[in-house]
């Protein structure tokens, strides 16, 4: 079936003096204004969902969406089951890419870089603080591994509340041993403005050298316009 819907991308665009002095700066901007446009409208549902891309073993790109829960001048976090596909392949391979897309504001952002592990007590710090449920959950699923049944994965949710009834505590539910998180570390951020007549506003803020560095400091960053 061919698709012709044509939609003119009536957005703000992203002019170069208003661009923030870091990336960092300007992520948190974007980031920001997404979440406030959800409460106002309700049409940006997950304002930090984020698309992160992988290769496998094979050289095979890897695509899913997660929810990003650190935003720092280091990079951006997101938690996830160790034993995962993208867990196993930023372990093999810890070169990365990611996009954060905005469809009713007519923005996106992406992102280049390296995956680095969070640590220990950071993900501990992250993982007391949701919700009861959330916990259970990341004990019960074997992430990315096959499932025989929906029956199967909610007779491993009943064991482990069983195992770990809700006492209302951040500690009443541990920390699964092969559960963590990754910073992706960026030298490449680019923002997307859409423009009316796909004339649309592209900024990239790039590492001079080709590593991550500080997002908060404009040392070592170029910033370039890129034809839409």
């Amino acid at each position: 079936m061919a698709v012709h819907e044509r939609v003119d991308y009536d957005g703000e665009g992203l002019r170069r003096a208003d661009l923030a002095p870091t990336p960092y700066e300007q992520l948190q901007l974007w980031v920001e204004q997404a979440r406030i446009r959800q409460g106002e409208r309700g049409d940006v549902p997950e304002p930090s969902a984020l698309s992160v891309a992988t290769v496998d073993e094979a050289g095979q790109p890897d695509v899913r969406t997660v929810l990003v829960r650190r935003i720092e001048p280091r990079g951006i976090a997101f938690f996830t089951g160790l034993d995962s596909a993208k867990a196993r392949q930023l372990r093999a391979n810890p070169r990365v890419a990611a996009s954060f897309t905005w469809p009713s504001m007519f923005r996106s952002v992406r992102l280049r870089g390296l995956a680095v592990p969070v640590a220990a007590d950071a993900v501990a710090d992250y993982f007391s603080g949701r919700p009861w449920g959330s916990r259970i959950s990341a004990w019960a699923s074997a992430q990315s591994r096959r499932v025989p049944s929906r029956a199967t994965l909610e007779d491993a949710y009943a064991e482990h509340a069983a195992r770990f009834p809700d006492t209302g505590r951040p500690d009443d539910v541990p920390v699964p041993p092969r559960w963590g998180g990754f910073w992706v570390e960026p030298y490449s951020v680019e923002f997307w403005a859409g423009r009316s007549n796909r004339l649309h506003d592209r900024w990239v803020w790039q590492r001079d050298d080709g590593s991550p560095a500080d997002l908060s400091s404009p040392s070592g960053w170029s910033v370039h316009r890129l034809g839409p």
